[in-house]
């Protein structure tokens, strides 16, 4: 009986020794188990990573971070883009973006870089070998002149070689790498935004000259067992961009369930606004996003009544929720 418990004992000390001295990434990554639900990140850690070591490579500061996703955006101002008369702006749709966020081990970066057809294929041969995935090639405007193509990436792994590879990428395009005048969102619109907001149903936020929304599904987005934040890019945006007192041309995409989207493409059509482009950004997301583009030129109130239809019919967060 005494050799039982003393046996007893010792199985004891030796799992109490096994658990304090588990390394603390083989931890978390065994705490991780549940689908969907990710090891907390130690803040010490948190204040390791050198966020300035990113801006200093990617010659910018990113936007004020939202859920932990430290965004840059590379508009392609050197580009001389028009769709019929109007003329895009760079921040209306030829906006490059890169979001980082940290993972239990690492970093993830998504985003889409705005390109020349020529630019696509080399853009695409750097961000391979530097170990980021392309994920998509396609278009967002239709009748541009001259062609514009958008590739969407995702890439994991230490946040300083995730930085250097895209700054290789853009490196290849005529991306200005200078960091842009800052956002003169002061500027007035010609049209009234706070009755714009009230239309749409969310607040929008004027960006040189675009009055912008971004309204986040309802869902928990993953992709594999990562949660992806909406600054990652899978909110719904809107852009207004002026072409009179009364008037604008809008962009944007719809992020929809595959449920969705035959209803948002009939309000779309009913209204007289373009579809440009049906795709996906992700491989291995959950739920399975389709991204709808859209184009239209009209007056502003009847522009944003129709949004306001087509959002209706999607599972977006309310405001304020």
């Amino acid at each position: 009986m005494k050799f039982n418990k003393s046996f007893q004992l010792v199985l004891i000390l030796c799992s109490a020794y096994a658990v304090l001295s588990t390394p603390r990434g083989v931890a978390m990554k065994v705490a991780k188990g549940r689908r969907g639900v990710l090891p907390s990140r130690d803040v010490s850690s948190e204040a390791q990573v050198s966020w300035t070591q990113v801006d200093q490579v990617l010659g910018r500061t990113a936007a004020t971070p939202v859920d932990g996703v430290h965004r840059y955006s590379f508009p392609r101002a050197d580009m001389n883009v028009t769709v019929g008369s109007t003329h895009v702006n760079a921040g209306f749709a030829l906006g490059s973006f890169a979001a980082f966020m940290l993972s239990d081990d690492d970093a993830i970066v998504m985003g889409d870089l705005v390109l020349s057809e020529e630019e696509v294929n080399p853009v695409m041969s750097a961000l391979q070998k530097g170990g980021i995935q392309t994920t998509a090639i396609h278009n967002h405007l239709l009748f541009e002149k001259p062609a514009v193509k958008y590739v969407h990436y995702k890439g994991q792994k230490d946040l300083a070689s995730l930085a250097r590879t895209l700054r290789t990428a853009l490196g290849l395009t005529k991306t200005p790498l200078t960091a842009p005048a800052p956002n003169n969102g002061t500027s007035p619109l010609p049209f009234n935004t706070t009755a714009l907001d009230s239309i749409i149903g969310y607040p929008g936020k004027a960006n040189n000259g675009v009055y912008q929304y971004s309204i986040p599904r309802a869902e928990t987005i993953m992709d594999g067992e990562m949660t992806i934040p909406p600054a990652m890019g899978v909110a719904t945006a809107i852009n207004f961009q002026p072409t009179g007192r009364t008037t604008a041309a809008i962009t944007g995409d719809f992020v929809l369930l595959a449920s969705e989207v035959p209803l948002v493409l009939q309000v779309l059509s009913e209204s007289g606004i373009q579809v440009n482009a049906l795709y996906n950004h992700m491989l291995t997301d959950s739920s399975r996003l389709f991204y709808i583009h859209f184009w239209a030129v009209d007056e502003v109130v009847k522009l944003g009544n129709a949004l306001r239809s087509a959002l209706a019919r999607t599972n977006s967060k309310k405001p304020g929720a």
